[in-house]
């Protein structure tokens, strides 16, 4: 994927979730996850992406 490509993907993510609003966010993202995840069609690559996408995030206090 080049960087446009990228760029693109994520600018309609990001749309989308505005479209449907601020409550819909959580559930659009567990349901995009999932699709993902589907599609990636292996177990470990699909747990080392979730291991990056938390390096660096903390847990809410």
């Amino acid at each position: 994927m080049t960087d446009s490509e990228l760029d693109t993907v994520y600018t309609r993510l990001c749309k989308t979730m505005t479209e449907l609003g601020e409550a819909n966010a959580p559930l659009f993202l567990a349901r995009f996850a999932l699709l993902a995840v589907e599609r990636i069609g292996n177990a470990q690559a699909a747990l080392g992406l979730i291991d990056a996408a938390r390096d660096g995030m903390s847990a809410p206090q």
